[in-house]
């Protein structure tokens, strides 16, 4: 045998091992008669082996044709399950849905978007792994990431997260009691700032702007962390001031147990993108998780490319 039997030719087998007849399983499969026979000659060619007895008035199996049936049949069945699954997945996703983001943004997502998610797709579970550092989301075998704009690789697709946002330098009441306000970044020197420090072990910079020109700021402190959600219970605890995403200050800001400090040198900058591998087929779990950030408002817009952030904002440190 020069090669194998493809899949047509084993339909074709099967089909007429059903129905007993070449014009009945002509008609089944769409095709003429004389091509269906045409098809199972040559099978039988290749194969050196007769599969059916032909007369006039009848069709049946030859003891090779019967046993290479019963062989096969099992396995298009199988086949034809697993494609009717693939097809059902389109409609109802399953499986296992991998994210990358920051501690900052997947802390959002676990309060918003996931749960409304698994909610409505019970069938998918979520792997979402909190990294400072950036990710290969293709060599990490991740479906998708969370990062800022210039950090979205160019051959990416990216949908822009969550609108504007900012970094916001922060502390407490008991902290100011008795020490004088910052008025500019250069007077952060007076004070124990709770620095953060990159993947790599660098201290960050933290980064000001006023009319367009951008301040870098090296800070000074006794503590130094590297988690977001640290700094700012240290800066709850009147440890000093901290540099850090207002969405996760904002409930302290609104409930007092914060004060917010050089807000002028603070710009909003883009925000947040979900990016994921230009496909042409998104896997059905990433669609339907895409179409629930949509819905939840979160989502803002579809650009053909990654989107460039402004410079001057550290992304590591969001």
């Amino acid at each position: 045998m020069n090669e194998r039997p493809t899949l047509s030719e084993l339909t074709a087998l099967a089909t007429v091992y059903k129905l007993r007849s070449f014009r009945k399983a002509a008609d089944e499969l769409e095709i003429s008669p004389s091509t269906l026979s045409h098809i199972i000659r040559d099978l039988e060619t290749r194969l050196g082996a007769r599969l059916f007895n032909r007369t006039t008035r009848s069709v049946s199996p030859t003891e090779s044709g019967e046993r290479l049936v019963t062989r096969v049949s099992p396995l298009l069945l199988e086949l034809d399950t697993a494609l009717r699954e693939v097809n059902d997945s389109k409609d109802l996703p399953r499986g296992v849905l991998r994210l990358t983001a920051s501690d900052t943004v997947a802390m959002m997502l676990v309060e918003t978007v996931i749960p409304h998610f698994l909610q409505k797709y019970p069938e998918m579970s979520v792997d979402l792994v909190a990294e400072a550092a950036f990710v290969d989301i293709v060599a990490e075998g991740f479906d998708a990431g969370f990062r800022l704009g210039e950090a979205v690789p160019l051959d990416m697709i990216a949908i822009h997260v969550g609108g504007p946002s900012r970094m916001l330098v922060v502390a407490s009441p008991a902290y100011l009691h008795g020490r004088e306000i910052p008025a500019t970044p250069d007077d952060l020197a007076l004070h124990n700032c709770i620095r953060s420090r990159t993947p790599a072990g660098r201290n960050y910079r933290w980064e000001f702007e006023l009319a367009g020109r951008p301040h870098p700021v090296e800070v000074q402190g006794t503590l130094t962390l590297n988690r977001t959600e640290h700094m700012l219970k240290a800066a709850l605890s009147g440890m000093g001031i901290a540099f850090v995403p207002e969405i996760m200050a904002a409930p302290y800001l609104s409930s007092g147990q914060l004060s917010s400090l050089l807000e002028e040198w603070c710009p909003p900058y883009p925000g947040i993108y979900l990016y994921y591998p230009g496909r042409r087929l998104l896997p059905p779990g990433l669609k339907a998780f895409i179409d629930v950030l949509k819905v939840s408002g979160l989502s803002k817009r579809e650009p053909d490319s990654a989107p460039i952030r402004p410079s001057g904002i550290d992304q590591n440190s969001k």
